[in-house]
């Protein structure tokens, strides 16, 4: 997850041989509208995880403040994954910085997968083989640095397998959607109202701030 980012154009490398169910998949990615406050482009994928992958990568961006930051990877495997149990796999980072009151919660890691598998299921999404870690740190600075606050950090790791659809093809677009959910939540913002929506564009933009 943490590959070295690459352009729009790297990231279409090779995709006029893939497999007619990824190529779907990822121009359903590619056309999904999404809430403004959420920056999405495209980045190197991982090479080594799946025959086919496509990546994303976001912020929740306030002015100039990232609240939120994370990347999204979809991965395929013509001949089905045992693990997966399916051809398809999404797998995800998602990582903010936390009040100290939220932090001290101890029921925080629950919250927190809570939310990824309540967004799935807010948008009516099928999935399976739901996996991950919720990691919560803690940083204190001293010396030339003893003037910071401390702070803490939520980092949530997961994977899981899409449902399939029409021509082995699941629905990436409100998978998508659902992530972004989280990302919005992640980051304190409020549910998006109706219509609040905009096409993703590609803008660039730095890459998810090394923690």
């Amino acid at each position: 997850m943490d590959e070295p980012k690459g352009t729009e154009e790297e990231a279409r490398h090779g995709e006029s041989t893939a497999p007619p169910a990824f190529a779907a998949a990822v121009e359903a990615l590619r056309a999904a509208r999404l809430r403004p406050q959420v920056e999405v482009e495209a980045t190197r994928a991982p090479q080594r995880l799946a025959p086919y992958a496509y990546a994303l990568e976001a912020a929740v961006v306030d002015g100039d403040d990232d609240l939120a930051d994370g990347r999204l990877v979809l991965l395929h495997d013509p001949a089905g994954h045992d693990a997966w149990r399916g051809t398809f796999r999404l797998v995800t980072l998602v990582r903010a910085e936390l009040e100290p009151e939220m932090a001290a919660d101890p029921l925080l890691p629950d919250v927190c997968w809570s939310w990824l598998t309540g967004a799935l299921q807010a948008r009516g999404l099928t999935y399976g083989e739901a996996s991950g870690t919720v990691t919560r740190a803690g940083s204190h600075y001293f010396g030339g640095l003893s003037a910071r606050p401390p702070a803490s950090q939520i980092e949530i790791r997961a994977s899981w397998t899409p449902r399939e659809g029409l021509g082995g093809v699941p629905d990436t677009a409100a998978h998508l959607a659902s992530w972004c959910d989280l990302l919005a939540q992640v980051a304190g913002l409020p549910p998006a109202a109706p219509g609040d929506a905009s096409i993703v564009s590609l803008p660039q933009r730095r890459g998810p701030q090394s923690r």
